[in-house]
């Protein structure tokens, strides 16, 4: 046995060639724990937390599957980062797990008895274990070299991560300073303001977090519906409910873009659509459609709101705010019968009661007064559209 004060150093991970693919051994290769996979999901950072969670959420049963029937496949070389005497994998953390549940059986065990996830690996044959020794490797200088290549991936590319690993990711690097949104946006092919929305939605759910009003841990979900929060927040009914400007996603965000004046409203909004463990409430919002246009419809109605909050049920509030759609509906189509009415009768006006003309000017008065909110609350919902 070699003597430990004799033997030698392990090679320093910055050794490996710089922007460029070269072998490395699967043991200098640790898992990366800032992986947008992982967030807005609970549990720990360690390798068994880590491979758990990509097992259960990230389809690794069939990747598995396709390394015993041939081989790991070395087409892509892995991104990594170095730090210290390890390799840390900014991108193929699942082919890395699924590579190290092969190769350390103690591994799976481990996993069992912390998480009760038992993993059952199909066989391998000693041909194709023998890929799983070393891996190809490109490492860059820092995480921002490789967030473009990642981001276009992830984002727009085959394959695309959840909509919160998206979102986490764009705003980590919008944070990291560097580059616009629209920069960022740019680099990943995104032409539709899709990382805008996302980012904002961020700040608003980090100030949530922060303000002690909303936690993702206390969602009743297992799952982070994250696409619920950014398309409804750019809806004209949510905004207005929020006191967001109709302008507030289009620029740079705030880091703290909802109101003081709105938190409990913010609470509200949040609660609504994740629900909480702690109060055992469950969402009202259970699909993207139709349930975040419907509860945008109940924000904009005070009897609907009303009615959301006394019962927590959507399908009442909406019925509710569907009630005064339909008679703001029957008040315009008879007032445009009468005033049609009045028009034709016109000649019966001799001149000489002047209350008639007060009273015409009165319903001239209002009507502007409907027009105007009505246009400007068309104006909102058409900006929100083209966000």
């Amino acid at each position: 046995m070699t003597d430990a004060a004799t033997s030698p150093a392990p090679a320093r991970a910055d050794r490996i060639p710089l922007r460029a693919a070269a072998r490395v051994t699967v043991g200098r290769l640790a898992l990366d724990r800032e992986n947008p996979r992982l967030a807005g999901r609970e549990g720990g950072t360690t390798d068994v937390d880590i491979v758990a969670r990509l097992y259960r959420g990230e389809d690794l049963g069939e990747l598995l599957q396709s390394i015993a029937a041939n081989g790991y496949l070395d087409i892509e070389p892995l991104i990594v980062l170095a730090e210290g005497e390890r390799l840390t994998v900014l991108e193929g953390n699942r082919r890395l797990a699924a590579i190290r549940l092969f190769r350390e059986p103690s591994l799976v065990v481990c996993i069992a008895q912390r998480t009760g996830l038992r993993i059952a690996l199909p066989e391998i044959s000693p041909e194709h274990r023998g890929t799983l020794d070393s891996v190809s490797a490109y490492r860059v200088a820092d995480r921002g070299e490789a967030r473009s290549f990642i981001g276009f991936k992830h984002i727009n590319g085959a394959a695309r991560w959840n909509s919160w690993a998206k979102a986490r990711f764009a705003a980590d690097w919008y944070r990291a300073g560097g580059a616009s949104l629209a920069d960022i946006a740019a680099r990943i092919g995104d032409r539709h303001a899709t990382v805008k929305r996302m980012v904002s939605a961020v700040f608003v759910l980090e100030q949530a977090e922060s303000d002690g009003l909303f936690s993702l841990a206390d969602r009743k979900s297992p799952r982070l519906n994250f696409s619920h929060l950014y398309t409804a927040l750019s809806r004209a009914a949510y905004m207005q409910f929020l006191g967001l400007d109709a302008s507030w996603a289009r620029f740079e965000p705030s880091p703290r873009p909802v109101p003081e004046a709105r938190r409990e409203e913010l609470r509200e909004v949040l609660q609504w659509l994740y629900g909480s463990r702690e109060r055992d409430v469950d969402p009202v919002v259970q699909s993207q459609n139709p349930h975040v246009k419907e509860l945008g419809e109940v924000l904009d109605s005070a009897e609907g709101l009303a009615v959301l909050r006394a019962t927590g049920s959507l399908s009442d509030a909406v019925a509710s705010a569907g009630a005064v759609e339909r008679k703001l509906r029957e008040a315009l189509v008879k007032a445009r019968i009468e005033i049609r009415t009045a028009s034709h009768n016109l000649r019966g006006f001799d001149g000489e009661d002047e209350s008639l003309v007060g009273i015409a000017e009165d319903v001239s008065e209002t009507a502007q007064l409907v027009v105007g909110g009505m246009k400007k609350k068309k104006a909102e919902a058409n900006a929100s559209r083209l966000e």
